[in-house]
C-alpha cells in the first residue's frame, strides 16, 4: 500500500488546490519545508500527495540523520515518476477541473486492461487518474491471480 508521494511543481500551491479539489481532500502547508504542501485525500488509508517546488530535490541525509530538502536550478519539471489514483471525481468533473486550468486531460486505456484519465498537473506532471468505475476496472486487472495469470502466460514477462 502507497500512503504517500511527492512530486515537484512550478506552483505548488496552486497544484495542491486543484489535486485536493479532484481528490475532494484537502490541501495544508507542509511545515518541515517552507513553499510545500500536502494534499489528504481525507480516505480511511491516509492518502496523500506532498507538492513541492520545482527546484526541490531530496537527498540523503549525514551519518544517521533523515533526509535533505536542497534547492537547485536544474529542474524543468519533466519526470517518469507518476502515480494512479482512485479518485471519487467523475470523468467530467476531471475533464473541467483540467479545462480550467489549461492542463491536459484524455482518457486512455492501458493495453485492454483498464483505463486511467491522465491528468497532467501543469502539463509536466502526470497522475493517472481512476473514477470509480475505472479503479474497478484496475482491481479486477490487478488481482494476484490475474497478475499471475498475465505474466506467466508471456515466458518474457515471468518474474525476475
Amino acid at each position: 500500500m502507497i500512503y504517500h508521494i511527492s512530486i515537484a511543481a512550478q506552483n505548488p500551491l496552486r497544484v495542491a488546490q486543484v489535486i485536493a479539489e479532484v481528490l475532494k481532500g484537502q490541501a495544508f502547508p507542509f511545515f518541515p519545508h517552507p513553499g510545500s504542501y500536502m494534499v489528504f485525500a481525507m480516505d480511511e488509508q491516509g492518502t496523500a500527495i506532498e507538492v513541492y517546488p520545482l527546484e526541490t530535490k531530496l537527498i540523503p541525509g549525514e551519518g544517521d540523520g533523515p533526509c535533505q530538502f536542497v534547492q537547485t536550478n536544474t529542474a524543468n519539471g519533466m519526470t517518469a515518476t507518476h502515480a494512479a489514483i482512485s479518485v471519487p471525481s467523475s470523468q467530467e468533473e476531471i475533464e473541467e477541473i483540467g479545462k480550467r486550468e489549461g492542463w491536459r486531460v484524455l482518457r486512455c486505456n492501458r493495453d485492454s486492461f483498464f483505463d486511467v484519465i491522465e491528468f497532467w498537473l501543469e502539463n509536466k506532471v502526470m497522475l493517472e487518474l481512476l473514477t470509480p468505475d475505472m479503479a474497478a476496472q484496475y482491481m479486477a486487472v490487478t488481482n494476484p491471480e490475474n497478475i499471475k495469470r498475465i505474466f506467466m502466460a508471456n515466458p518474457m514477462l515471468a518474474s525476475v
